[in-house]
C-alpha cells in the first residue's frame, strides 16, 4: 500500500521558504534604494509578489502534518531551485535589465545552482541592486538554500531529517549537532563568518566595499560572479587575486571539517583522506601550470634579466594558483584567459572542470571522495585478479567502506557520464560546435560557469542557441543537486512504500 503523498506540506514548505527569499529580496531592494537605481520599481514589485506568493503557500498547507517523509523531501529540494530561481529573476526581467525570459531564467539558474555562467556581455551596466541580488543568489545556492532554511523553517513549525538528507547527498553528511536545526545553524553561521573575513580583508586591500562584499558572496559559494567585465584581474592587485585564491580553497573544504577545527579538533582537518587528496592536487597542477607558464614565456622573450625572469616567475604562479582552484572548486573567477595558453594548458584546466573539491563544500563537480573510492576499487580489483583468494577492502580514512558505498559511486560516474553524453549531443543538435557542446555540458554538470572556446573566461552564453539554454539550466540543476535528488523522482520506487 502507497503512502499518500504529501502535497499541502510540500506547498506549505514552498510557501515559507519563498517568505525567506522575499526577505533577502528585500536586503538587495534596499541596496537599490540606497543607490538610487532605477529598477528601485521593480524590486519592490518583485518582493510583494514573492512575498505573497510565499504567504498564499502557508495558507495553504494550514493543518498539514510538519513531518517531512522521503518523498517529500526529495520534491522539496529539488522544486525549490526551480521556484527560487522563478521568482528571483523578477528583478532583472521586470527592470528590463535582462529583457528576454530564457536569458533572465538562465542568469537566475546560474545564480542559484553557483554555476556562474552568464548571458551578459556587460556585466557593468547593471544596476548594484541587480549587481547585489545576482552575487545573492549564488551566496544563497552555495551552502544549500535547504541548510539555510532548516534553521528557519521551526518559524513555520516545518523542518525535517529528509530535507537535509536530500540536500546533503553525496558520500557522506555528518550531523554536528543532536538536532538537525543546529546543525544547520552551525554551517551558516561558519559561512557567514568567512564571507565577513573575506569582506574586511579585501576592504583593506582596496577593493571598493560594494565589490568586496558581493565578491565575497560568490567566493565563499563557489559561485564565481563579478561585478566587473573582467572579473578578478580587472583589480590588477596580486594580494586580492591571492586573498580571493585563499578563500576559494577554504570554500572547497567540507565545512563539517571546518567547523570541528573551529571547535577545537584539527586533527579531523588534518587527517581527512580527501582534504590530503584535494590540496595534494592544487599543489601538483599549480606546479604543472607554472612550470608549462614560463617555459612558454622563456620561449618568446629568448634574454630576460633576473628581475624579468621572478616577475614573470610569480605572476605564471599566481594564475597557475588561481585558476586551478577557481577551476577544481568550481567557482569560475579568472585572473587570466587560459584559453590563450598553450593548448597542453588549457586542457589540463578542461580535465580539472570534471574534480570538483570536497565533499560538504560548496563546489561542484564530482568530488574528489569520489574519486579516491573509484581509483582505489580499481587497484584493488587490480590486486584481487593477482591474488584470487585474498581480501582487499577499498579504505577511505583507514576504515573499509561499503559494497554499498562503492557502489553508489559507480552509479554516480555511469550517471555522469551518460548526462554529459546526452547533453553534447542536443547541445550539437542546436548548432554548438562539438568542441564547445562538450566544454558546455562539462561546465553545466560540474556548476562550473565558464567552458572552452567562446565560452571561455573572456566570453559569454549571450549567443547559446535558445533551446540549449534551457537544457543547460536543467542540467545545472542536476549537477548542483549531484543527479540522484532529480532522478529518484522518476523512478517507481521513490513512490512506493
Amino acid at each position: 500500500m502507497t503512502r499518500q503523498f504529501n502535497i499541502r506540506l510540500v506547498v506549505k514548505t514552498m510557501g515559507a521558504l519563498l517568505v525567506i527569499e522575499s526577505v533577502f529580496m528585500a536586503i538587495a531592494m534596499s541596496v537599490s534604494f540606497f543607490y538610487g537605481d532605477p529598477d528601485d520599481g521593480a524590486f519592490l514589485v518583485s518582493t510583494i509578489l514573492t512575498l505573497v506568493a510565499g504567504w498564499i503557500g502557508i495558507a495553504i498547507g494550514t493543518g498539514a502534518s510538519s513531518q517531512v517523509g522521503e518523498r517529500e523531501g526529495y520534491v522539496i529540494v529539488a522544486l525549490v531551485w526551480v521556484v527560487f530561481s522563478a521568482f528571483g529573476m523578477l528583478p532583472y526581467w521586470l527592470s528590463g535589465q535582462i529583457p528576454s525570459f530564457t536569458d533572465a531564467w538562465f542568469e537566475t539558474m546560474s545564480g542559484f545552482s553557483t554555476t556562474g555562467a552568464t548571458i551578459l556581455d556587460d556585466i557593468e551596466v547593471l544596476s548594484h541592486g541587480a549587481l547585489f541580488w545576482r552575487s545573492m543568489t549564488q551566496w544563497l545556492g552555495g551552502l544549500g538554500i535547504i541548510v539555510l532554511s532548516l534553521a528557519l523553517l521551526p518559524m513555520f513549525g516545518l523542518g525535517g531529517m529528509q530535507l537535509y538528507a536530500a540536500e546533503m547527498n553525496g558520500i557522506s553528511y555528518e550531523k554536528l549537532s543532536p538536532r538537525i536545526a543546529d546543525t544547520a545553524k552551525s554551517l551558516w553561521i561558519t559561512y557567514i563568518l568567512l564571507t565577513i573575513a573575506e569582506v574586511g580583508l579585501l576592504w583593506a586591500e582596496g577593493m571598493p566595499i560594494f565589490d568586496s562584499v558581493c565578491h565575497s558572496f560568490t567566493t565563499v559559494s563557489s559561485g564565481g560572479f563579478s561585478t566587473k567585465n573582467m572579473s578578478i584581474a580587472f583589480y590588477a592587485s596580486p594580494i586580492i587575486d591571492y586573498t580571493v585564491a585563499f578563500f576559494m580553497l577554504l570554500a572547497g573544504v567540507n565545512f563539517g571539517l571546518i567547523i570541528l577545527f573551529f571547535r577545537g579538533k584539527p586533527g579531523r582537518l588534518w587527517h581527512d583522506e580527501e582534504t590530503k587528496w584535494y590540496l595534494s592536487a592544487v599543489g601538483v597542477v599549480t606546479a604543472v601550470l607554472t612550470i608549462g607558464l614560463m617555459v612558454q614565456w622563456l620561449m618568446d622573450s629568448f634574454v630576460a634579466s633576473s628581475n624579468e625572469f621572478f616577475s614573470h616567475l610569480e605572476t605564471a604562479f599566481r594564475e597557475g594558483l588561481f585558476t586551478t582552484i577557481a577551476t577544481m572548486t568550481s567557482t569560475g573567477f579568472a585572473v587570466a584567459d587560459y584559453m590563450t595558453w598553450p593548448p597542453f594548458l588549457w586542457v589540463i584546466v578542461f580535465f580539472l572542470m570534471f574534480t570538483g573539491a570536497s565533499s560538504g563544500s560548496t563546489s561542484g563537480g564530482m568530488k574528489w571522495v569520489r574519486l579516491m573510492i573509484f581509483v582505489k576499487s580499481g587497484f584493488a580489483e587490480f590486486k584481487r585478479r593477482i591474488h584470487p583468494n585474498a581480501i582487499v577492502p577499498v579504505k577511505l580514512n583507514g576504515k573499509p567502506i561499503t559494497q554499498q558505498t562503492t557502489n553508489n559511486v559507480m552509479a554516480f560516474l555511469q550517471f555522469y557520464l551518460m548526462i554529459l553524453i546526452v547533453t553534447v549531443l542536443i547541445f550539437c543538435g542546436t548548432g554548438v560546435d562539438f568542441d564547445e557542446s562538450i566544454g558546455a555540458a562539462v561546465s553545466a554538470l560540474g556548476n562550473i560557469g565558464p567552458s572552452i572556446g567562446q565560452y571561455g573566461p573572456a566570453g559569454t552564453y549571450a549567443l547559446f542557441p535558445t533551446t540549449a539554454k534551457w537544457v543547460m539550466t536543467l542540467v545545472m540543476l542536476i549537477g548542483r543537486l549531484e543527479i540522484f535528488t532529480v532522478l529518484l523522482l522518476f523512478t517507481k520506487a521513490l513512490w512506493k512504500k
